[in-house]
């Protein structure tokens, strides 16, 4: 079972970064008993890519999104999530779009306007 510990990634350098994530994946890969052949084709990469990667020494983006889709753990990735947000400009909009009042409804279900 892998270490719960906390990591400050913000003292790490980017190369321990790659190690850290390359140990998660070793770690991951392991644990689901699975090779690295087994893991790369799946991912459609090659071995030495995944080796690569498991030393912290090389991949791209890309392979490292393939192989987490590979173990299950594409939820990692979570974190880069985006909120929707709406512009001050289109909330002032939406605003001054919304209804005020309610109108009367005759027995028909037709709206009268007031006298008012």
């Amino acid at each position: 079972m892998m270490e719960n510990i906390d990591i400050n990634w913000l003292s790490m350098s980017d190369g321990a970064i790659l190690k850290q994530l390359g140990h998660y994946i070793k770690e991951t890969r392991v644990q689901q008993n699975k090779t690295q052949e087994e893991t790369a084709e799946a991912a459609g990469i090659h071995r030495t890519t995944l080796s690569q990667i498991e030393n912290g020494s090389g991949g791209t983006l890309l392979s490292i999104v393939q192989i987490l889709r590979v173990l299950g753990q594409l939820h990692l990735l979570q974190s880069f999530k985006v909120p929707a947000s709406v512009s001050p400009l289109k909330l002032a909009q939406l605003d001054k779009d919304k209804r005020q009042r309610a109108s009367r409804t005759d027995k028909k279900g037709n709206s009268t306007k007031s006298d008012w």
